[in-house]
């Protein structure tokens, strides 16, 4: 018996569409507008509408939609671009601009107002909000609303031209002044700004308003089916009228997805802008917030993020989602595929007596104990370790199964050691733990069959590596909320530590920017693509190791 499988609202139009021959070859877009970075919301709608160009053997456009001069720049241009390529979204040579089409709405416009069904207007912006009426009240009808075509085309192309300045004129739709919907009520198509445009430079003196320029650009691709966020719904009948009116053949059709929200997480591009103006974060790729670049910069991978977009689903109502989803997978994604390293972050040396002076020797290390495929790597082993110091306590607590004096533990893949007593400064802190080992007992098994049951990992104090480790939290304190009441965010002050003096094993050092890693009994971490350096290796912690949280 066949598995059925469950389609989406979005794949079930899809089908019906192709079924009843309203579109031979599927054609999705992914439009964003480059006046910021992307964030983990977008990567819904690039791998939604990539999976759904690949699904049905179509084809998948990317397309900035740069139609407004103001807001955008080279700068988010390019990291959109790395962000769209990391997640895997191939777009092959469907990469568009909707500035490249500036010439083909000035003649969508003009072909308009020849039909009646755009006018100028010299209304301002706040006479125009006026008319525009409210929720319960109709607008009212511009006094500049019955120019004829020829008097339009002619102020038209003089706005075009420079002669008028900015904000003086617009161009609108001729639709309903008493339409129930909003937007229908004669929307601004055009409006002048003097403003040097990254891809045009000054040509243009006259820009297109997004209404009215992204129902064109999917028009003039061929777009199948324009896929988007729900609050574009109540736009639907704008975009449905200007295809329709503009006369295209196939127009496309657009349909409304819910967004993905995430609990106790920026998303807005103001706020993540506001964080890195205040110098809150050190930019829009700061390891603690969700922008696509942040959380490729502190680890997650793009197996994860498609992951955690799969169990999310598409849906028609907006929900919120658990962050520690996300978590769960990158720790699902990462945890038979990295390789398993020692990291002492906070440090005390072990020194045990009985081992020879002056020499040391490679134990065998699993590279993954949970797959053995990854192999083995040789470890220097010495006299002098470096532990951690919760891995040691003066007075044993209760079910306590590491080191104390006279305790047998097991150092991970060496020896069991047994303490024999400790140092101290002036302030009482443990400065050096002393141990002798059981020279029997190497591959951390014993010949006689004693049991041990504390484990605790180590690095060779001679061959460790100095590193730094970044521990990130949420950037939001969890407690109070995401937003104050003045719509400030609730920082959390412990969202960053650094530790300057851990101690990890060479093998580290011949890794890469980016490479990632779980660090014994500690977390995963992967080196710091920006601040890493070959002499001072600097890890973000990605993820802990553990979470409560199980996906349904």
């Amino acid at each position: 018996m066949e598995e059925t499988i469950s389609k989406n609202f979005i794949e079930q139009i899809i089908e019906k569409d192709i079924e009843e021959g309203h579109c031979k070859k599927v054609v999705t877009r992914f439009p964003p507008e480059p006046n910021g970075y992307l964030h983990i919301g977008h990567a819904k709608s690039i791998l939604l509408n990539y999976g759904l160009a690949q699904e049905y053997g179509g084809d998948f456009h990317f397309r900035f939609d740069d139609t407004n001069p103001t807001k955008e720049k080279e700068e988010y241009v390019n990291s959109i671009k790395e962000d769209v390529e990391w997640l895997g979204a191939d777009y092959h040579e469907h990469i568009y601009y909707a500035s490249n089409y500036f010439d083909k709405m000035y003649e969508c416009a003009e072909f308009l107002i020849k039909k009646g069904k755009a006018y100028v207007c010299d209304l301002n912006a706040e006479q125009i909000r006026e008319y525009r009426g409210t929720l319960t009240e109709p607008g009212k009808n511009s006094p500049y609303r019955d120019r004829t075509p020829e008097e339009n085309l002619q102020l038209f192309r003089e706005m075009k031209e420079g002669k008028y300045p900015d904000g003086s004129k617009v161009l609108r739709a001729k639709i309903d002044m008493t339409s129930g919907n909003i937007n229908m009520r004669d929307p601004i198509l055009y409006r002048i700004a003097r403003m040097e445009h990254h891809n045009t430079g000054n040509k243009w003196c006259i820009y297109p308003m997004y209404d009215f320029a992204h129902p064109l650009e999917d028009a003039f691709e061929g777009v199948t089916h324009s896929i988007c966020t729900l609050e574009f719904e109540d736009h639907r009948p704008l975009y449905d009228w200007v295809v329709n009116e503009c006369e295209f053949e196939n127009p496309p059709k657009q349909i409304e997805f819910a967004k993905l929200y995430l609990t106790n997480v920026v998303t807005g591009k103001r706020y993540i802008k506001k964080l890195v103006e205040d110098g809150i974060v050190d930019g829009w790729d700061d390891p603690r917030l969700v922008s696509l670049s942040a959380l490729r910069r502190r680890g997650y991978t793009p197996e994860s993020i498609k992951k955690f977009m799969e169990l999310v689903g598409v849906a028609k109502s907006h929900s919120s989602v658990d962050s520690a989803m996300l978590e769960y997978c990158i720790r699902d994604d990462l945890k038979l595929k990295r390789p398993r390293m020692a990291a002492i972050l906070d440090p005390i040396k072990l020194v045990i007596t009985n081992y020879p002076e002056g020499e040391g020797e490679l134990v065998d290390v699993p590279n993954n104990q949970e797959n053995e495929e990854m192999g083995t790597r040789q470890v220097p082993f010495s006299r002098e370790l470096y532990i951690e110091r919760e891995d040691f306590k003066i007075e044993k607590p209760k079910k306590y199964r590491r080191l104390y004096v006279g305790n047998e533990v097991r150092l991970m893949n060496a020896y069991f050691v047994t303490c024999t007593g400790y140092d101290v400064d002036e302030e009482g802190n443990v400065t050096c733990v002393y141990a002798t080992y059981d020279p029997e007992s190497r591959g951390g098994n014993s010949p006689d069959g004693r049991k041990v049951r504390g484990t605790i990992h180590w690095v060779s104090a001679p061959t460790a590596k100095k590193a730094e480790i970044r521990l990130y939290e949420n950037i939001v304190d969890e407690e109070k909320g995401v937003y104050n009441e003045d719509g400030s965010i609730n920082v959390n002050p412990n969202s960053l530590t650094v530790i300057k003096e851990a101690y990890v094993e060479p093998e580290l050092e011949k890794y890469d920017k980016g490479d990632s890693f779980q660090f014994m009994r500690t977390g995963y971490f992967c080196l710091d693509s920006k601040d890493s350096t070959k002499e001072h290796m600097v890890f973000n912690r990605i993820v802990s190791l553990k979470s409560s949280y199980k996906p349904n």
